[in-house]
């Protein structure tokens, strides 16, 4: 055993796979122990991005702010345009206001922001699709927001028939060091619709859907593996009759009888577990198929007909004398069926026939909630990107840990 361990890790494939998968299932077990939030705590109330909050109120009212020799305006616009940002300006500015090219200068923010503000007008955007609309209108408003370079003003009552009094000017140039604020709140993947914290989020739903595709993983196994040792070793009536019940499953797609059987089961009886337990329970004919074919080969070998001769019985000669021989092949099974099992619930959560969102979030949930809550046409990419990667990774390293296996233990494969 320890040295075909050994072996396992001299495979680079499974060593890079390996490595993937537990940085992965570290994150999901130890960040939502760091987290200053809950996986479905509501820290904001709406898709907030990335990046660090502090309070409007402590930055205002800071008696500890600097005077800087920064030109506020150039600076707001330079961070706030970037090159996409521009060229999309000058898209509009084109197309839907007939501005001549040779009069815009990507290269002068102030510039470009005066002919903005002095040529847009929503209703030039009718001919654009309602996201375009939208993402121009954000950006009409936030650029009203900057580069005033007058600073403000901060008032307060000051008697008791409400009279309003300037109890502090801010000037544009003035800054306050971030530290000095007490109240900050820091979203290092931002917030989703709900307003909760992504990162927090994301690795509990790393976490659940590991668990889902374990738990389908095994019950898809232990089934296949059940059907395929009957099958392959007792051959006649018994294996035709669980060829035709294992190739009925085959014919008809098992990604629809699983729509079929979580439909039935209704919203509020689909938890993670009965979830995990619907899908193992329709993805176990390929590795019956499988099993059995290796079977066949194994059921007229020497020591499995000495077995016979010795009138040892069918579950011992099942599992001492064929089952052995199939542990690698059984546990590069489980690994697909777990990849598989972690697909197929991100594509049951999308089409809305996932897990309960009253027990636990999944990444499927969380892809479903981007797609519903307009997280792709809003440009909210911190939403739905982070889940996709995840995804991918986990399936990759569990796939790659897989062929490393196959490498490992098929002869024709580590020979070549």
């Amino acid at each position: 055993m320890f040295h075909q361990i050994k072996q396992v890790f001299h495979s680079p494939k499974f060593v890079v796979g390996f490595v993937i998968f537990v940085i992965m299932l570290v994150f999901a077990i130890f960040y939502p122990m760091v987290s200053s939030f809950g996986p479905m705590e509501m820290v904001g109330t709406g898709f907030y991005a990335p990046g660090t909050y502090v309070s409007v109120v402590d930055t205002a009212q800071s008696g500890d702010s600097l005077t800087f020799n920064v030109d506020t305006a150039s600076s707001a616009y330079d961070s706030a345009l970037p090159q996409e940002t521009r060229e999309s300006m000058k898209k509009w500015l084109v197309n839907q206001a007939g501005v001549a090219e040779g009069d815009i200068d990507l290269n002068d923010a102030e510039a470009l922001v005066a002919l903005w503000q002095e040529k847009y007008d929503p209703e030039l955007s009718q001919g654009l699709i309602t996201a375009d609309k939208r993402a121009y209108q954000r950006l009409d408003e936030q650029l009203k927001t900057l580069g005033s370079g007058d600073g403000g003003i901060i008032l307060a009552v000051e008697d008791e028939e409400g009279n309003l009094q300037v109890s502090k000017e801010v000037a544009a140039n003035q800054f306050v060091n971030v530290s000095d604020i007490s109240n900050t709140v820091t979203v290092p993947m931002g917030t989703d619709n709900f307003g909760a914290d992504m990162a927090t989020k994301l690795a509990s739903s790393i976490g659940v859907s590991l668990q889902i595709g374990l738990l389908a993983g095994i019950i898809a196994t232990i089934i296949g593996l059940f059907f395929g040792l009957l099958s392959g070793y007792l051959g006649g009536w018994v294996d035709d009759f669980l060829v035709f019940i294992t190739n009925l499953f085959t014919v008809i797609p098992s990604f629809v009888i699983l729509i079929l059987i979580a439909n039935s089961v209704g919203q509020a009886a689909r938890g993670p577990m009965m979830v995990a337990m619907i899908i193992g329970c329709t993805s176990w004919p390929w590795t019956a198929r499988s099993v059995r074919s290796q079977v066949l080969s194994l059921r007229n070998r020497d020591h499995v007909n000495l077995s016979k001769l010795s009138g040892h019985s069918l579950p011992r000669i099942v599992l001492v004398d064929i089952l052995p021989y199939l542990a690698s092949y059984v546990v590069m099974a489980m690994i697909l069926q777990i990849s598989s099992g972690i697909l197929s619930e991100a594509q049951l959560s999308m089409l809305g026939l996932g897990p309960s969102t009253a027990d636990a979030t999944t990444l499927g949930l969380m892809m479903n909630w981007a797609q519903k809550f307009g997280a792709l046409t809003s440009n909210c990419w911190w939403a739905f990107i982070p889940v996709i990667i995840s995804v991918a990774l986990i399936t990759f390293s569990l796939n790659l840990m897989n062929t490393g296996l196959d490498q490992v233990f098929n002869p024709q494969l580590r020979d070549s």
